[in-house]
């Protein structure tokens, strides 16, 4: 379980052939160090670290099913490329996003982006299976960030990324065209299921 709050931003730094990769880490493992097994979200990806490393560019080792490449944007990442992460949520921690299990829905493609003061209005495409749990004010989980939804269309929604979202997560790397993970607000979910229950129970 995650919080949709970034702590940390990696890298890529190595890509093998069958699902295994190595992602940089920006802090010293010797301070908190993960354990070989722990959970770790990975541009909102729940992930297990299968192997680990210090020295001087601290690093974990993933492994990632075909199904996961599949639904994900794993499969475009390459050596290089910016993941926000974030480790798994403790009993006692802050809560301060909101509760996000890192089971990505699908992904969603940047559309347009506008400067709206300081911040940046980040427009994206609203597939039809998810447009029933995408509300103007709730909450959505993209590249593993909390953030809330701005507008809601037809066929898209939109949020603002305040200069402090941009500056310490993966956005900053994004740009029109580029695909997202999304997860939607679990609460969301289980409205929506208890809605076609009822609506069920009624015919």
């Amino acid at each position: 379980m995650f919080t949709g709050i970034v702590t940390h931003l990696g890298k890529v730094l190595e890509k093998g052939q069958s699902g295994e990769l190595s992602i940089c880490i920006g802090y010293d493992l010797t301070g908190n160090p993960p354990d070989i097994g722990d959970s770790m979200c990975c541009e909102g990806v729940c992930l297990t670290a299968v192997d680990l490393g210090n020295g001087k560019s601290p690093w974990f080792k993933i492994q990632v099913s075909t199904e996961t490449i599949a639904k994900t944007t794993i499969g475009k990442w390459s050596v290089g490329t910016i993941l926000n992460l974030e480790r798994s949520l403790r009993v006692g921690d802050e809560l301060g996003g909101h509760i996000v299990s890192g089971h990505v829905d699908g992904t969603v493609s940047i559309l347009d982006l506008q400067s709206v003061g300081e911040s940046r209005k980040v427009v994206f495409n609203l597939p039809t299976e998810l447009a029933p749990y995408i509300a103007a004010k709730g909450s959505v989980a993209l590249n593993g960030v909390s953030l809330t939804v701005n507008e809601v269309g037809e066929d898209s929604f939109s949020v603002n990324l305040i200069p402090h979202t941009l500056e310490v997560t993966s956005f900053r790397e994004r740009g029109i065209g580029d695909d997202v993970n999304i997860e939607i607000d679990p609460i969301a979910r289980y409205v929506a299921r208890i809605m076609a229950q009822r609506h069920s129970n009624d015919t």
